[in-house]
Order: structure tokens, then C-alpha cells, then sequence
């Protein structure tokens, strides 16, 4: 997947958590906590979506490289690289 399919799914899974935030202007340098209103539970539905949409694991760990669109799709690039787009 390219950085800009990796973004366009990472805003599908943002539109089924949080229907009713606005994603038109999402920045992608801030945080999501910023600008959408997510729980922690919010944030490992997210994770829950990326292991069950494209079988990607996503370690505790690693979960501050989800903060913002722009840190989530470099992290996710080199994970999701051979993915192909359905």
C-alpha cells in the first residue's frame, strides 16, 4: 500500500469508530486526541481494525506511533508495504 491508500484506511477506520467527527480537516501533524473525540478505547479499536483488516500487529509498545496521521502512516508503511488494496 502507498502512504496515501495506508491514510485513506486509516480514515475509513476513524469514520466507523467516530462517525460523527469531521475528517475533511483533519491535520495530519496533530494528534488525533487533538482534534477527534477518542477514548483509549477508541484508539485500540484502531488497533483492533489494522490486525483484523490487514493482519498487522501493532505491539503496546509501539502504540505512541499512532498519535497523528502522519506518525501512523510512517509506521505503518514499511508493516503494510506489500499489502495489497481490496
Amino acid at each position: 500500500m502507498t502512504n496515501e491508500e495506508i491514510r485513506e484506511e486509516i480514515i475509513d477506520i476513524l469514520e466507523d469508530i467516530a462517525p460523527d467527527e469531521e475528517m475533511d480537516d483533519l491535520d495530519d501533524e496533530k494528534s488525533f486526541r487533538d482534534q477527534l473525540e477518542l477514548d483509549s478505547m477508541d484508539f485500540l479499536d484502531i488497533v483492533m481494525e489494522l490486525r483484523k483488516r490487514h493482519r498487522v500487529q501493532i505491539p503496546e509498545e509501539d502504540y505512541s506511533h499512532l498519535a497523528s496521521m502522519a506518525t501512523t502512516v510512517a509506521y505503518l508503511e514499511p508493516k503494510m508495504r506489500d499489502i495489497a488494496k481490496n
